[in-house]
C-alpha cells in the first residue's frame, strides 16, 4: 500500500493524537527502518525509547514466536514458567535491595501502582513530584506530572499531589512532611529536555524520605533496562548508589511488546497483602517470553556497554559543532541543547533519512537509539549535523 493510502486510512478512522512524521514505516532491523516506500531511514529515536534490542532482534523475535506457538495467554491466576523466570532474571538485574517484581502493561499503570503501593505501605495520601517530570496520562500519573500542559487535560487531577523542584533538596525539605507517603522521580528527565541532578541530590533525596518514613520511587520507565549505560540508574553512580524502595519500568522492556513493571524492597513487599494489586493482561506469557529474551539480548550481546560507548563517541563528534551548546544525559538517553530552536534540525535530518526526537524545550534534541547503535551509525548523524 503506498504511504498516501496508509495516511488516509488512519486519519479516517484512527483518533488524532500525535502529530505524525509523514512516514508510514513497514519493517525495522537493529537501528534501521524501512518504509512503505521503500526508503530505508536510521532510527535514532527508537519508537520513543522503546526498541532497547534493535528492530526484531533476532533473540527476541524468536522467543515471542516460539511462546505463541504453545500459548498466548493466561492470566496471573495460574503459575507459568515464563513468567517465574522472566521475574527471577529482572531481579536478578537490579538494585539488591530490590527483590520482588509486579508485571503489569505500561508505564502509566506502573506508576499507578507503585503510588498506590506507597499509600499502602504509610498510611498516608500525599504524593510529591517534581517540576518537569512525566509519569503518564492515567489519573494518578498525570497528577503526578508537572510539565506543560499535562496536568491540565487530566483534570480533575487527584487531590493530595505536591510539586518539588527538580534538583533541589530545600524544595523537597518544603513540602515533604509527615503526611507524605511517597516520592516519585525521573532520575533523567526525558520529555522536558533531558534534564539531570547530581549523584549528590539523589542520596540526600533517600536520606529524607528515609527521615520522613515516605516510599521512594524511581520512575525508570525510560532510563531503565540498559539505556544510561547501567542497568538502572538507581544504585549506580549517576544516583551515588541510592536505591529506592520501588523501580517502574516500561518502554524498553520488551523490545515493543507492551509491558510495564514494579520491582520493590522487603519493606513495599511485606506489606502487600493478596487482593492488594492486580492486572488481566500483566504478566502474559507473551509479555513474558519479550522481557527474558530482551535481558538475555541485552547481556549477550554487550550493549549496556555499547550504550556507553555511543555517548562517548557522539560526545566528541559534536564538541565543537557550530550551533549545539551542550549535550545532556547519558548512554543512548541523550539531549542535544541547540543555540536556536531545533525544529528546523529535527526536519532537515528527517529529510535525509534520519528519526530523532523534540522535547518540551524547543531547542533539545532528543536521541533515543536502540542500545545496539553502532559508532559508524552515531558518525553518520554526526557528519549530517555538521554539514
Amino acid at each position: 500500500m503506498q504511504f498516501s493510502d496508509i495516511k488516509t486510512l488512519e486519519d479516517n478512522f484512527q483518533l488524532a493524537t500525535y502529530i505524525k512524521m509523514e512516514i508510514a514505516v513497514e519493517r525495522g532491523e537493529g537501528s534501521w527502518v524501512w518504509t512503505s516506500d521503500g526508503e530505508k531511514y536510521l532510527d535514532l529515536y527508537g519508537g520513543h525509547a522503546v526498541c532497547a534490542t534493535g528492530h526484531s532482534h533476532p533473540h527476541v523475535v524468536k522467543a515471542i514466536k516460539d511462546q505463541a506457538e504453545k500459548m498466548l495467554f493466561y492470566s496471573n491466576l495460574v503459575y507459568s514458567e515464563i513468567r517465574g523466570r522472566a521475574a527471577e532474571k529482572l531481579v536478578s538485574v537490579a538494585p539488591s535491595s530490590l527483590t520482588q517484581a509486579f508485571f503489569c502493561n505500561s508505564g502509566t499503570e506502573a506508576n499507578e501502582n507503585a503510588m498506590r503501593m506507597a499509600r499502602m505501605v504509610t498510611g498516608r495520601e500525599k504524593i510529591v513530584s517534581f517540576s518537569g517530570g512525566f509519569h503518564g496520562r492515567t489519573a494518578d500519573s498525570i497528577s503526578a506530572t508537572f510539565l506543560g500542559k499535562y496536568r491540565e487535560i487530566g483534570k480533575p487531577n487527584v487531590p493530595h499531589h505536591a510539586e518539588a523542584e527538580f534538583s533541589s533538596i530545600e524544595s523537597v525539605k518544603a513540602v515533604i512532611d509527615d503526611e507524605t507517603a511517597g516520592v516519585i522521580i525521573e532520575p533523567i528527565q526525558s520529555m522536558s529536555g533531558v534534564r539531570e541532578a547530581s549523584p549528590e541530590f539523589f542520596v540526600e533525596l533517600r536520606r529524607i524520605c528515609d527521615e520522613n518514613g515516605a516510599v521512594l520511587i524511581f520512575d525508570e520507565v525510560q532510563t531503565g533496562i540498559g539505556r544510561t549505560g547501567n542497568w538502572f540508574f538507581a544504585g549506580s553512580d549517576l544516583a551515588g548508589g541510592a536505591e529506592p524502595d520501588i523501580i517502574t519500568l516500561a518502554k524498553s522492556l520488551g523490545s515493543g511488546v507492551p509491558v510495564g513493571a514494579c520491582i520493590v524492597n522487603e519493606r513495599v513487599s511485606s506489606k502487600i497483602k493478596l487482593n492488594d494489586l492486580g492486572t488481566t493482561f500483566g504478566g502474559g506469557m507473551i509479555a513474558m517470553a519479550a522481557v527474558l529474551a530482551t535481558l538475555e539480548a541485552i547481556e549477550q550481546n554487550g550493549m549496556i556497554e555499547n550504550a556507553r560507548a555511543v555517548e562517548q563517541a557522539l560526545r566528541d563528534a559534536v564538541q565543537d559543532a557550530e550551533n549545539v551548546v551542550s549535550v545532556r544525559g547519558k548512554g543512548c538517553l541523550l539531549g542535544m541543547e541547540f543555540a536556536e530552536p531545533c525544529a528546523p534540525v529535527h526536519a532537515k535530518l528527517l529529510e535525509n533519512k534520519i528519526i530523532t526526537g523534540t522535547s518540551s524545550d524547543s531547542k533539545v534534541l532528543r536521541l533515543l537509539p536502540p542500545l545496539c547503535v553502532t559508532n559508524s551509525e552515531i558518525d553518520m548523524f554526526t557528519t549530517l549535523l555538521r554539514d
